[in-house]
């Protein structure tokens, strides 16, 4: 087992799965709203500039242009046409086909591509009942203020879906917004145009004033209204026959259909399903997601609120406030951290707690480290030389060392305040407590990229921890600052090198075994962040990596009794909901909000999301006023959501795959500076915290 993290991979093949996948289902989605809801104002009418050509305002309802110039024509006398536009509507177009089978009338249906593609059966069913069908476009938009590429997509799009799903390719069309002859005016004309150009019969209707006795084409939407004016019609005395636009005045309904085209009408009707279900999923991943991170921000302000009542309520006499002075092994695991091992060492020798056996374990490092640790010359710090078996290893190698039963293990980038090995001890007091975590801080704040990690450790790492304390299930003890009884650790076989994630793991592990964890907010120790995303994205994939990976070892602690059932029904379910559902949720939010302001209501999808955001605001105010740091920061925090957050969401994405696909990942060390102590060079950022 050792040595196999530096022999493993990355995963790279996925990523080209996901290039493939990510463009298709945001067309998809496009797609489905591009089709489904308003865009542009191409469903309004401006006003007409020039009136129509009066061979067209004085013609009869339709109209065509040929070789032989304008043809309008109308209906014989006593025979109406009955049309109807926009659908087929799942409520009224069945209840329309009914009312015509029992009074034996045919009638044209002027239907829209999307609508036919999204309730083909009805489509089927008004073709296979004898009725016409004729196009209306695609969603309903005005041809007359539609760009050149949309208006060809309107009319090719409904002959495919016409053609996909009644096999046929309509001639007749009805230009929404048209109503009488003389309404096809200024641009509407210029867009029937070309329509005749294509091969289309335009049809409108008769102006109101004519009778049905004279021989008329009606039309009507797909309504409650409209269901009423038809039965009535359909009961006039005055009409001898009720018939199709095409029938009435003899002229050719449809084009031939090629097999090419209903097999790209098929196409087009399961792309609309895709694209229905596609929405109606991310519709409900969105409330899973809105309500898991709103469930999440409850938690931890109520939970945070508690362990400070916790704190308040605390009393002299306790068991865990009882004094701990007794001697300490600080573990300090090092490989190439000449940047910053010397500002550990003399953070941690300038400890109010002076009874240290300060133990640096140089894992083959192939710099300075070890020369550097050595050159203290304090008699409480020793070196051991060992080969690179990684951080675990190093660890145990160093707990064979320790001579003393209170271990606090810390990194080698981290500047340790002079109280915090004192502090962070004391919980230790009470037999059942076997570890203690600390309270890490970001020291290299410059930068934004750096204060988002403060953000985020204070208001993510550090509230979590105050809320796994009252729920008795902290995650994990970071390797940073954290305190353990020596036979706690014996009794779990030391720090195990199963996962990435060592710290975690170890955390876990004790749960298991019986001991209970706490949180010392203030034990505060400085670690050092990454400062580029190239380190972030390694350094946070590490830890996604690794935690999945301890989750599924101590799985069955959910089934457990005791403590550690506690900890596992509780702690393991926190991780599995809220840091890993929810980042692999949380992108659609950001999805559904550019979708709304696309296609829905801009004004309410924006408001959602800006609501969102100041919960995450005021919730980051009340975590950095609970760890006494100043508010300035959250200026920093809306940037957060357009990059940060989205890297995170990756992080567990890739981790996700990888672990499905089997890869193994190999441990990434960022490239330190030695900067961790840059907030203990002035004044630092934070208040007095208390001690239990």
């Amino acid at each position: 087992m050792k040595g196999r993290h530096k022999q493993s991979r990355d995963p790279r093949g996925h990523w080209l799965l996901l290039i493939l996948v990510l463009p298709a289902m945001f067309a998809v989605l496009l797609f489905e709203g591009w089709t489904n809801h308003e865009v542009d104002a191409a469903k309004t009418r401006s006003p007409c500039t020039s009136p129509a050509p009066d061979t067209v305002a004085r013609g009869g309802p339709v109209v065509g242009i040929n070789g032989n110039g304008i043809q309008t024509g109308s209906m014989p006398a006593r025979t109406v046409a009955l049309t109807f536009d926009g659908g087929p509507d799942p409520v009224w177009t069945p209840r329309l086909l009914d009312l015509l089978r029992r009074n034996n009338a045919r009638a044209t249906f002027f239907l829209m591509g999307s609508k036919a593609a999204r309730y083909p059966e009805l489509v089927r069913r008004i073709r296979a009942e004898g009725h016409e069908i004729g196009s209306n476009t695609y969603t309903g938009a005005v041809l007359g203020e539609t760009s050149p590429s949309r208006f060809a997509a309107e009319l090719d799009l409904t002959q495919t879906a016409l053609a996909g799903t009644a096999g046929v390719n309509p001639t007749l069309l009805r230009m929404p917004r048209i109503t009488t002859p003389d309404t096809l005016c200024g641009r509407e004309w210029r867009a029937a145009r070309e329509a005749t150009s294509r091969g289309y019969v335009l049809v409108t209707a008769d102006r109101s004033s004519r009778k049905p006795a004279q021989g008329m084409i009606r039309q009507f939407s797909q309504t409650s209204i409209a269901y009423q004016q038809a039965r009535s019609l359909l009961a006039d005395p005055d009409v001898d026959r009720f018939t199709t636009v095409s029938a009435g005045l003899r002229l050719v309904p449809y084009s031939p259909v090629s097999a090419a085209e209903r097999w790209q009408g098929t196409a087009l009707v399961w792309a609309t399903e895709l694209g229905r279900a596609f929405v109606s999923a991310m519709t409900w991943t969105l409330a899973i997601a809105g309500g898991l991170g709103l469930l999440r921000l409850v938690l931890l302000g109520l939970f945070a609120r508690a362990h400070v009542r916790r704190l308040e309520s605390s009393r002299p006499g306790a068991p865990w406030l009882r004094e701990v002075t007794e001697p300490v092994t600080v573990l300090v695991p090092a490989y190439n951290e000449e940047a910053g091992i010397e500002s550990t060492l003399l953070s941690l020798l300038a400890s109010t707690h002076e009874q240290l056996q300060i133990i640096v374990i140089d894992d083959g490092s192939t710099d300075g480290t070890a020369d550097l640790a050595e050159a203290i010359g304090d008699p409480r710090v020793e070196v051991v030389r060992k080969v690179n078996e990684g951080k675990a290893a190093a660890l145990n190698t160093g707990l064979a060392h320790a001579r003393y039963d209170i271990v606090v293990m810390v990194d080698a980038d981290t500047v340790f305040e002079p109280d915090a090995v004192r502090r962070l001890i004391q919980p230790l007091a009470h037999p059942a407590v076997g570890a203690v975590s600390g309270n890490a801080k970001v020291g290299n704040r410059r930068g934004l990229l750096a204060k988002w990690q403060h953000l985020e450790y204070v208001f993510g790492f550090n509230l979590d921890r105050r809320m796994f304390e009252v729920l008795e299930c902290m995650t994990t003890v970071p390797g940073a600052i954290g305190a353990y009884r020596r036979d706690a650790l014996v009794s779990v076989g030391g720090v195990s090198e199963d996962t990435l994630a060592e710290d975690t793991d170890l955390t876990m592990a004790l749960w298991r075994a019986g001991w209970r964890v706490l949180y010392e907010e203030s034990a505060i120790a400085w670690t050092e962040v990454p400062t580029s995303l190239g380190q972030l994205w390694r350094q946070r994939y590490r830890w996604c990596y690794g935690t999945i990976q301890a989750m599924w070892k101590h799985r069955r602690a959910v089934w457990s009794g005791g403590v550690a059932g506690r900890f596992g029904r509780r702690g393991l379910t926190y991780i599995a909901l809220f840091q890993v559902s929810l980042p692999l949720l949380a992108p659609v939010i950001d999805v559904f909000a550019l979708y709304g302001v696309l296609f829905l209501d801009p004004w309410l999808s924006a408001g959602v999301w800006f609501a969102f955001l100041g919960s995450q605001l005021v919730s980051a105010r009340y975590a950095l006023r609970l760890d006494g740091e100043r508010l300035r920061t959250l200026w920093s925090m809306p940037f957060q959501f357009f990059v940060y957050r989205q890297l995170m969401y990756l992080v567990v994405i890739q981790s996700m795959v990888a672990l499905l696909l089997g890869s193994r990942l190999k441990w990434h060390r960022i490239r330190r500076s030695g900067t961790a102590g840059e907030q203990i060079g002035g004044a630092p950022p934070y208040k007095s915290l208390p001690t239990r």
